[in-house]
């Protein structure tokens, strides 16, 4: 399976956690392989101490975790959405976080990571998403202790709600038909 075809849809919901990221282990990025200027702005372990110039910064693994959640791949609009979503779950972004992250995907990422103009639409829909969302702010989860558990369960216990995720991607696949990341979110 390539990079562009890995995804685990909402709809497997019955997978444990380790079997997603199992799944992902034999193609995803090392974290070596991540550019720098996307670990010093995503990555927990490379801010300053005390200061946080993103909110909703998970380290490799974590955000190998909320793809899987959020039954998105790992194509760029699944990238952009999942860290907005992450970042929206903080409730903590203000407007000029949101258009500075989203600037900085368009004009300083190198290719692969950079976000075209749908891209940052569907990362500024998923920090309003993840906002409203009742879950848990996904930043802050230990997923360790969810290895062993479905999905299903996992998104039940930190306040996740499928309908709602369901609902963004009946629109994403509305306004993007085109996408081969948005024609399978509803798989």
């Amino acid at each position: 399976m390539s990079h562009a075809d890995w995804h685990i849809p909402l709809s497997r919901d019955a997978l444990t956690l380790r079997q997603g990221l199992d799944s992902l282990a034999a193609i995803g990025a090392r974290p070596q392989q991540i550019p720098l200027i996307v670990r010093l702005l995503e990555n927990p372990g490379y801010r300053l101490p005390g200061r946080t110039l993103f909110h909703g910064a998970v380290d490799l693994e974590t955000h190998d975790c909320i793809h899987i959640l959020l039954g998105r791949g790992l194509l760029t609009a699944d990238e952009a959405f999942t860290i907005g979503f992450t970042m929206g779950s903080t409730r903590q972004v203000r407007r000029v976080e949101e258009w500075l992250f989203g600037w900085l995907t368009r004009h300083v990422y190198p290719a692969p990571y950079t976000f075209d103009d749908a891209a940052v639409r569907i990362f500024s829909d998923a920090v309003r998403l993840g906002s409203l969302s009742g879950c848990e702010a996904l930043d802050r989860i230990d997923f360790t202790r969810y290895h062993d558990v479905s999905l299903r369960e996992i998104r039940r216990r930190v306040g996740l709600e499928t309908d709602l995720l369901y609902a963004y991607y009946r629109i994403e696949l509305r306004r993007h038909p085109d996408a081969p990341a948005s024609r399978r979110l509803l798989e």
